[in-house]
């Protein structure tokens, strides 16, 4: 889950006034209580959208992992695809092949001669080291920096980095295995993002336990650790994105602009994924459904990425496929992940650079005529990246923080609210339907606020 200042308003009203489509209104003081698009309008998504056609696609998705390359995220592809053709779109399946990853057989982990539970992070290598234990904190450059860690095992706590970070700076130090432990409770089983041939075998324990040995570390005890990650294999698979495309309607003015709707249908090992992302999945494909019967004169593209848990890969093959004037003409990126999760925190708006754009003017607006002004904040880790990185408006919608289950065999049907769906789908539907429905687009300044909320502690 990266830029140089600029005038925000000043810059997209020269953008809108040269497209000839959109306004922002910009007096002095923010409005707080004033919006442009009349309340029948919302009425619009808000009367149509309907929380059981979510729990069902979660419960339809979530059966069993959906690992990507996989058979079962293959049946997940098929079954999204015909639900975009039977409300009446266009679709494209875009097939593309990546590095996709084997777990281990057999993972083994020592403290000293006692066996421990350690879960492989995904791309680790196949390795069977026994040597020294050493703390080096985040594992962050400054952390690993001037540490002795040649032939040696590093300890390194979740947070503040990636976890691909982590391992290759240790690795630079002459590491030979990493072990790194939760910041929270519960288990950690994470992704390495991709092969990379300067990992080393890496694998995830509590912070229960990583707290106590980083104390003993501290201390000056001297820890001897075996890692063995055994089995292991990288191979090409295949995975696909599905992209379901509503053209301007005819008897409209076309605003020539784009509007893009993602979210990913793919899991991790082991992880039905009923919210991450079947809840993203089910609420991408419930405002097809109700945009399907709405009159728009902007272009919209809804589209579910495949090998998302494997480092954005489907996001970035398909924001890799758009050309310039695709790209010039797409006003928004809105990511729905993890959005319906009754064990999650407060709906956040998260952007690459912690600032506020269109998508995020748009899901301010329209939360503060449903349900609460949403809070905006500065994260990754999700396929609004891969627009971010062309210059597209992009923002990810989620619950922060995350649930305890995330990336568990826990993340099932149980755990998700209804509401919680009902109410992603409204605000975003709503925030869409203002920039995609007839007529000019005016976006009246909302006073929103920033909220600095990690996504997993």
């Amino acid at each position: 889950m990266m830029h140089k200042p600029f005038s925000f308003l000043s810059t997209i009203l020269a953008a809108s006034l040269l497209a000839g489509s959109t306004v922002y209104a910009a007096p002095p003081a923010p409005i707080q209580h004033e919006h442009t698009a009349p309340a029948h309008a919302d009425h619009q998504i808000t009367k149509r959208t309907d929380a059981e056609n979510m729990y069902n696609t979660i419960q339809f998705l979530s059966q069993a992992p959906r690992v990507a390359g996989s058979p079962e995220e293959l049946k997940a592809v098929r079954y999204i695809e015909q639900q975009f053709k039977s409300y009446g779109y266009h679709v494209e399946v875009q097939p593309f092949q990546f590095e996709g990853y084997t777990a281990p057989s057999e993972v083994t982990l020592k403290i000293g001669t006692e066996k421990k539970e350690g879960e492989a992070f995904t791309y680790s290598p196949n390795s069977d080291v026994t040597a020294e234990l050493v703390y080096v904190g985040l594992g962050t450059t400054a952390d690993v920096a001037g540490k002795d860690l040649n032939g040696k095992i590093a300890l390194i706590q979740r947070g503040n980095i990636s976890f691909a970070d982590k391992v290759r700076n240790a690795a630079k130090q002459g590491a030979k295995a990493v072990i790194i432990y939760n910041n929270t409770d519960g288990k950690l089983n994470g992704t390495l993002g991709g092969s990379d041939a300067s990992f080393v075998a890496a694998v995830g324990i509590t912070k229960q336990e990583g707290d106590a040995l980083a104390a003993n570390l501290r201390a000056g005890e001297k820890i001897t650790a075996t890692v063995k990650v055994a089995g292991a294999e990288v191979k090409t698979l295949t995975s696909h994105n599905v992209i379901a495309t509503k053209k301007p309607d005819a008897n409209k003015k076309n605003t020539n602009d784009i509007i893009i709707i993602g979210s990913h249908h793919d899991s991790v090992e082991k992880a039905p994924g009923a919210n991450d992302d079947a809840s993203g999945v089910a609420v991408t494909l419930e405002l097809a459904r109700v945009m399907s019967k709405l009159k728009t004169d902007t272009e919209l593209r809804f589209i579910t990425f495949g090998a998302e848990e494997n480092g954005l890969i489907g996001s970035k093959k398909y924001a890799a496929s758009l050309s310039e004037d695709e790209i010039k003409r797409t006003i928004g990126m809105f990511q729905l992940d993890m959005v319906g999760s009754k064990d999650a925190g407060d709906l956040i708006m998260y952007t690459i650079d912690g600032k506020k754009n269109r998508v995020t003017d748009l899901g301010a607006a329209a939360s503060s005529r449903l349900s609460g002004v949403l809070p905006y904040g500065q994260e990754g880790r999700s396929d609004h990246e891969s627009f971010h990185a062309l210059g597209i408006p992009a923002a990810l919608f989620i619950h922060a923080p995350v649930e305890p289950w995330y990336h568990t065999p826990n993340d099932t049907l149980d755990k998700i609210s209804k509401e919680k769906l009902d109410n992603v789908a409204d605000i975003v539907g709503s925030a869409v339907y203002q920039a995609a429905r007839p007529g000019e687009l005016v976006i009246e300044p909302i006073d929103y606020p920033r909220r600095n909320v990690e996504l997993q502690n």
